[in-house]
């Protein structure tokens, strides 16, 4: 026997808000486009991605932060009104049964 263990590993990331890591199939990709925060909900925009929780109290964190401009290395602040928008859909989702 090789000692390899038959499932697979899921990768991990860090939430920029809550600064807590989780799979990465419960964060939502954020990617900064054109001086907007995007929600990357496919993983496939181009570029540098940060990760957060689809959770408002995440995503009022990491703005209050300024997590957002340091994670995707980008100059100056990002509008995040669409991702707003985004997380609170999401959350909605959710709460319906």
């Amino acid at each position: 026997m090789s000692g390899r263990t038959p499932a697979r590993a899921c990768p991990e990331r860090t939430c920029v808000g809550c600064r807590e890591r989780a799979a990465k199939d419960d964060l939502l990709r954020i990617v900064a486009v054109e001086g907007e925060c995007v929600p990357d909900h496919r993983g496939t925009l181009p570029g540098r991605g940060a990760y957060v929780h689809p959770a408002l109290v995440c995503l009022d964190l990491a703005v209050r932060r300024r997590a957002f401009p340091r994670a995707l290395r980008a100059q100056g602040p990002l509008d995040t009104e669409a991702l707003r928008q985004a997380v609170e859909k999401t959350v909605a989702e959710k709460a319906t049964p």
